[in-house]
């Protein structure tokens, strides 16, 4: 039911989330890279290049029964608040994280022994304040019968059974038979999500399902092999047009940075002659433009144009649905058209289609012209 302003979040579907889940999976990750220190008291260098590799394949896996099996497990809330609002996916990745992280291997290296799982465990905090386990009991069986499908065995829990509570007596058991080095790479990745990572880590995130293997090496990534995982599923042409564009405004002087939330930014600003110190926030909010890769609309340019009086001119020359794209400008979509929030606030968007080779060099000529003026 719609409301003057736009009504009920639309949901995706739980196959489309996946999808989007898996295609910002690393299709490339190199074979050797230097560690962090953390990282290397895991175990061999050798093999946990192989486990976060094997660790990638199983995202891929756990994707893959999300989009055949996932309407199983994964039941949208009452009032659904965001478009991928899927409270299984922050049980299932908290559920891993805890099962890496405070976990140790046994003594063959093949399964990794815990007790007590702290997501599962009711808290108290510094004042006091008692707080319930964050996995509902009704929905913790659930957890495991979807792991389980995905290749975990777990001794200590009764999969059949209605519910399930962690007992600190009896320890969890769990092994990957199809691929035991898989348990490195969730180690690795565990403690990278909980004491690498650049952002603050919340509840509600689904990091660990990315395999952000960059979390655990030593030296910093250029954005452009960030950018390059993302483009993957892309065709070639377009690729190519997304790479050349961040290559030429790098090139140019601009500063990317990449913002990760409920999408994936490449956003680009120009600070080379500001005295401020920015922090990779600061940047994002004073971008010209980005690339962005989301959920709702698929792979985006998003420009923030603020000029175009000043080359009105050139605008006249680009083809008709470019010029009104640009004319209607930016901004709150409920305040500049009374409709639902379609984040007009992120700037005026061009879809990444084969559409935009079509007007590529266009898209150029308008960036150049915003940058320059």
């Amino acid at each position: 039911m719609e409301s003057r302003h736009g009504g009920v979040v639309a949901l995706k579907p739980i196959n489309e989330v996946a999808i989007f889940m898996k295609n910002l999976v690393p299709a490339n990750i190199p074979e050797t890279y230097a560690l962090k220190p953390v990282i290397e008291n895991i175990a061999s260098t050798e093999n946990v290049y192989k486990g976060v590799i094997a660790f990638r394949d199983f995202i891929y896996l756990l994707c893959d029964c999300l989009i055949s099996d996932g309407h199983t497990y994964a039941k949208p809330p009452n009032k659904p608040a965001h478009s991928a609002d899927y409270p299984f996916l922050y049980y299932l990745t908290n559920l891993l994280v805890d099962v890496g992280y405070h976990s140790k291997f046994a003594e063959n290296g093949d399964s990794l022994t815990l007790t007590g799982i702290p997501i599962l465990c009711p808290s108290t905090d510094r004042n006091g304040k008692r707080t319930n386990s964050k996995i509902p009991v009704s929905g913790r069986i659930d957890c495991f019968r979807f792991l389980a499908l995905c290749g975990f065995v777990f001794k200590g829990v009764d999969l059949e059974a209605k519910s399930f509570n962690i007992s600190e007596e009896q320890p969890l058991i769990v092994s990957y038979p199809d691929n035991p080095i898989m348990l490195t790479g969730l180690k690795a990745m565990s403690v990278a999500d909980m004491e690498l990572r650049a952002t603050r880590r919340y509840w509600n995130d689904n990091h660990l399902l990315r395999c952000d293997y960059r979390l655990i090496m030593t030296e910093d990534t250029d954005a452009l092999d960030a950018l390059k995982d993302i483009l993957h599923p892309l065709p070639g042409n377009l690729r190519d047009f997304v790479i050349k564009l961040h290559q030429r405004y790098i090139g140019m002087g601009l500063t990317c940075v990449t913002i990760i939330d409920d999408q994936y930014h490449f956003a680009y600003s120009d600070i080379q002659n500001s005295k401020r110190v920015y922090k990779p926030r600061d940047i994002y909010t004073v971008r010209i433009w980005e690339f962005s890769y989301s959920l709702k609309h698929g792979y985006c340019i998003f420009v923030r144009s603020k000029k175009t009086a000043k080359y009105a001119e050139v605008i006249k020359q680009f083809p008709q649905s470019l010029q009104e794209n640009i004319t209607k400008g930016y901004g709150c979509d409920r305040k500049l058209r009374n409709e639902r929030c379609q984040k007009g606030c992120q700037g005026i968007r061009v879809p990444v289609d084969e559409s935009i080779l079509e007007i590529g060099d266009d898209i150029v000529t308008w960036l150049d012209n915003e940058i320059s003026c």
